[in-house]
Order: structure tokens, then C-alpha cells, then sequence
């Protein structure tokens, strides 16, 4: 992996020429504390290069020091010991905050093609401030790279897409700061995707189907200590959008967070890898199919993408690829 640093539009420019590796993930770099025109930007500007935010989390930081920094809870008046305060826990961010955004009226026709779309739709427009630095850190995955890992090929799909983010990084420049740093990788792991099937009774009713998976994928999720951070329906999506999405009977994404593991990682030295978070699982049903399709990127993915390396952070990786597959087997689904 390679990290580089480069001063402006031009310097990008220049070393777009040279052979560094595959442009993984891009950081728009601004002076001092960015906060207020991060928030201005999502909240009042973005729509106007055609993206819509959804579910935002924002000062993640503050939430992990109220769950493990904080000694003492008042309930009711109570005063008492925190159940979950850790005394070896270190704040060491100012800013963690998860975005999700998603240009709909782009995205939609290209899920009707590559349904797999779903894995970054929506994506996280990741902040971070790391404690002690006075600099503030906007940005994402690169959109190749976002395809790459869910398997589209599609090179109508892959260019409308790709330029879909020219608005939102040209504004991103404008309100954060031109200094650009660019996260490279050399390759993505063999299976970059977990894909599954879920068959189901039509005679049943896709409408009766879907509420009753959805009520058991989420409890069983949460019995296994993971936040539902986002939901966000295609289907609705579309239709506000007025996006001819027709291909479908429903389609819609889930926000998927382990609260511990995340703190372990992007409270530990990377926040950067904080642009795969939260992990979107997207399900579909089409039309007349007796089968709803679930995808997934693997966590491996931070492994390849960032050059996660430390050992504790890899193995608490891989342990929650594993279980998010035993999850879904255990929802019925099956691996593909």
C-alpha cells in the first residue's frame, strides 16, 4: 500500500501518470478543524451535485467515550457504576462521523442493471480528526474501486458511475481543501463479495415475506451485539426519485455496524478505514422470483484496501466475516 500526499489538482494530475498501484480510497485534506463546513456541506449542499444523505452519524468519537470512557450513568436520577465502562479505553479522535449518501437518480438505473451496485449504494462521505492533528480528513472509497469489489464489469454501468462523483469531489475540494491523499492497494482478496439466496412460498406474499425476515434479521443481528445503522428502500428511493425501477418487487439496503469492533479499529489508529463503514448489505426480490438475493462486501476488503496489518485488528476482521455468514445461514439464507 502506498499513502500519498498531493498538493492541488495538479499534483493529482501528475501522478495520475505513475504506476503506484490501484487507487483505493481518497481523502480530501483541510487545515484546522472542518467540522462546521463538513456539516454545512452534507446538510445544504450536496443535494445540488445530485446526492441525498441518509442515516447520518455524526461524533461517533463522543459515542464511543459515553459507551466504554465514562465511569459513572445516571438513570432515573440514580447515580451508579457504567456496566460497560473500560478503563483501558483512550479517546484518541476529535471526528468519526458516518455519512451515507447516495446519488439516486444515477444509481437507480444502474441497479436495474448490476443489482450488486447495492454493496456501496448508499456509500459512507467519511470525516475524520485524529487528537493532536490539526487537520480534517473528508472522503471515500474510490468508485473503481467500489466496483471492483462488487463484481461489475459493465462498462456503461462503470462510467456513469464513475463520473457520478465528479460533482461531489469538486465540492468536497471547494469546502475542505485542495490537498488530496490517496490510500493505494495492490489487490483485492479472491472473494471480495458474500452473496446468499433466500427462497421463499410467493403464494405467501412478497409483502408478508419481507416484513417477516426483516423482524428476524434484525433481532437476530442485535442478540449478536450489532447496530442496524441504516435502512434505506430502493423501492421508496425510486419512486421519490421518479426513477423508472421496475425490475423489482422490493429492493433495499441495510446499515450494519459492530459497535466494539468498530471502536477497536477506527479508535485505534485508523479511522481512515472508517470510508468501508457502515457495511451496506443490500436484498432484492425480482419480480415473479421465488428468491430474494443478499450481497455483502467482506471486511476482508479493509484488509486489502487499507493495509490493515495488526494482528488484533485482522483477526477481529476475519472473525466477523465468519459470524455475519453464520448469521445469515442461520436466517435461512444460502451461500453462493
Amino acid at each position: 500500500m502506498f499513502n500519498r500526499l498531493l498538493m492541488g489538482a495538479a499534483a493529482l494530475s501528475l501522478a495520475a501518470t505513475v504506476a503506484f498501484g490501484i487507487q483505493g480510497v481518497k481523502f480530501y485534506v483541510g487545515e484546522g478543524d472542518k467540522s462546521e463546513a463538513y456539516m454545512s456541506m452534507v446538510n445544504e449542499k450536496i443535494q445540488d451535485v445530485g446526492f441525498v444523505l441518509s442515516d447520518p452519524h455524526e461524533h461517533i468519537d463522543n459515542a464511543y467515550e459515553t459507551k466504554w470512557g465514562t465511569p459513572t450513568q445516571t438513570v432515573k436520577g440514580v447515580t451508579g457504576p457504567h456496566p460497560d465502562f473500560d478503563p483501558t479505553f483512550k479517546r484518541t479522535l476529535d471526528n468519526l462521523g458516518f455519512f451515507s449518501v447516495t446519488n439516486d437518480k444515477v444509481v437507480g438505473p444502474l441497479l436495474m442493471k448490476e443489482p450488486s451496485l447495492g454493496g456501496f449504494s448508499p456509500f459512507n462521505f467519511h470525516i475524520y480528526k485524529k487528537q493532536g492533528e490539526n487537520k480534517t480528513y473528508v472522503g471515500h472509497v474510490m468508485p473503481e474501486t467500489m466496483l471492483d469489489i462488487v463484481g461489475i464489469k459493465d462498462k456503461d454501468v462503470r462510467s456513469k458511475f464513475v463520473a457520478s462523483f465528479a460533482g461531489l469531489d469538486k465540492l468536497t475540494e471547494k469546502e475542505i481543501g485542495s490537498t488530496v491523499q490517496i490510500i493505494d492497494y495492490k489487490a483485492l482478496p479472491a472473494k471480495p463479495m458474500m452473496t446468499f439466496e433466500v427462497p421463499f412460498d410467493r403464494a405467501g406474499g412478497v409483502e408478508a415475506f419481507v416484513s417477516d425476515f426483516q423482524g428476524r434479521f434484525e433481532e437476530k443481528f442485535e442478540e449478536k451485539k450489532y447496530i442496524i445503522a441504516g435502512y434505506k428502500s430502493m423501492t421508496d428511493a425510486m419512486a421519490n426519485a421518479e426513477v423508472k425501477f421496475d425490475r423489482f418487487d422490493a429492493y433495499w439496503v441495510y446499515s450494519l455496524c459492530h459497535f466494539r469492533f468498530s471502536e477497536g479499529i477506527f479508535n485505534h489508529g485508523r479511522p481512515d478505514a472508517g470510508t468501508f463503514a457502515p457495511c451496506s448489505m443490500y436484498m432484492y426480490i425480482d419480480k415473479g422470483s421465488n428468491k430474494m438475493m443478499v450481497g455483502m462486501p467482506r471486511l476482508e476488503n479493509w484488509i486489502a484496501v487499507m493495509g490493515i496489518n495488526d494482528p488484533k485488528m485482522v483477526d477481529s476482521i476475519y472473525t466477523l466475516d465468519k459470524e455475519i455468514v453464520n448469521i445469515m445461514k442461520e436466517l435461512g439464507a444460502t451461500e453462493l
